[in-house]
């Protein structure tokens, strides 16, 4: 079963393919947001570099947020349109789970972190189990500060992963300590591969969705909806 699966959710632009267990190939991009110019290329170069059609992809996957809004609506629109014209099954992957499964830390909360701005990070908290994943949380957008709130009074060690991990790292080790860790360095960012596994296991257990039901999941407003929500707020109390 061959999967295909793409991360635009940040600054990461990030394609893989895998065959069952077997990774045949990964592009990773982490320079700028430029994805709109460089997914679909790099679809294909990947694609002709493992001498494969898109006829030959089982499943098209896709992670689908939160994360950067623009670059959630490339990733998805760009895998909806290829697997709805060759009428093919779609799996949506949430941006946290793909990354907590980067962290491969079983001795450790896993705690994913993306910059959403303004000192607020997208998170959720998980735990390896014999299966895979665990998500113990709900997928939350909150200020750092209050994150941090929910360890420094527990014994748990935490295991740091993600984009946010960059600007909070000094932060989050002076709080925590010795409780806290973080991913490798190289897997501390999006990763396709991630996407694409968490995708197989998805579809071997008959997730399987129709393309025109993917739709990205952006856990809060846009910057631009908040505004426009807050100035008709005001309005109404003049």
């Amino acid at each position: 079963m061959k999967v295909l699966a793409v991360d635009t959710s940040s600054t990461v632009a990030a394609v893989a393919i895998i065959d069952d267990e077997v990774l045949l190939g990964e592009y990773f991009i982490n320079n700028r947001k430029t994805h709109s110019q460089k997914l679909m290329p790099m679809i294909k170069e990947l694609m002709d570099s493992l001498g494969l059609t898109p006829e030959d992809i089982d499943i098209y996957a896709a992670s689908v947020g939160p994360g950067s809004f623009t670059g959630l609506r490339i990733g998805v629109t760009s895998i909806k349109a290829m697997a709805y014209a060759l009428e093919k099954p779609v799996i949506s992957v949430p941006t946290l789970d793909a990354l907590a499964y980067n962290a491969q830390d079983r001795s450790a909360v896993i705690c994913p972190i993306m910059d959403a701005r303004n000192n607020q990070v997208y998170t959720a908290l998980y735990r390896f189990v014999d299966k895979g994943i665990s998500k113990e949380s709900e997928y939350m957008a909150l200020p750092i500060e209050e994150l941090m709130h929910m360890f420094v009074n527990t014994g748990n060690k935490v295991c740091f992963v993600g984009d946010g991990v960059d600007r909070h790292r000094e932060y989050l080790h002076n709080e925590l300590g010795e409780k806290c860790s973080f991913a490798p360095h190289n897997l501390i960012l999006n990763k396709a591969s991630s996407v694409a596994q968490l995708a197989l296991t998805a579809a071997k257990a008959g997730k399987l969705e129709n393309p025109v039901d993917m739709v990205p999941f952006y856990l809060r407003k846009s910057q631009a909806e908040q505004e426009y929500d807050r100035r008709c707020g005001d309005k109404t109390h003049e």
